[in-house]
């Protein structure tokens, strides 16, 4: 019924991340933490296949302001010859980069932090080459402390 559909095809990959993000977030925060995942590329037909999203860290409950956002990312699929998930962080004029070297293993690539203090990253997650691969990112919001403090994501793409 979906294929009939060219809108709910193209927002059901938009609607599942998102309610996936939503929904991992909201049992994250009471562990401290921030994650969630989806499959980049579903059709495996597009190797230019994006997710955007933005990050927001902010002071919440006194804790202080944050001082860097810290992402890591995981491939959950099978390794394929030449096909890797890498992670992007963008606030202002800085940016930071990780890919994880190892697809299909149980392990997420090192932790890169940025630190652009509060305010909105861009967090974009990308594949190399044309192919489905089921992904998942872990992303927190520190002080300079490294305390956790107050944390909002919201999808813009996912294309």
């Amino acid at each position: 019924m979906i294929k009939h559909h060219p809108f709910l095809q193209k927002s059901l990959g938009k609607i599942l991340l998102s309610a996936s993000m939503i929904v991992t977030t909201g049992y994250a925060a009471i562990c401290g933490a921030h994650g969630g995942g989806a499959v980049l590329d579903p059709a495996g037909n597009k190797a230019t296949f994006t997710a955007l999203a933005r990050v927001t860290c902010f002071d919440e409950s006194g804790v202080g302001p944050a001082d860097y956002l810290a992402v890591k990312i995981r491939d959950n699929s099978p390794p394929v010859p030449g096909m890797f998930v890498s992670l992007q962080l963008l606030k202002g004029s800085k940016a930071i980069n990780i890919t994880d070297t190892t697809p299909g293993d149980a392990h997420f690539s090192p932790e890169v932090t940025l630190r652009g203090g509060n305010g909105t990253y861009f967090m974009m997650a990308n594949k190399t080459m044309a192919g489905a691969r089921n992904f998942e990112v872990e992303w927190h919001c520190k002080t300079v402390n490294n305390e956790h403090t107050g944390t909002d994501l919201f999808v813009d793409q996912f294309e």
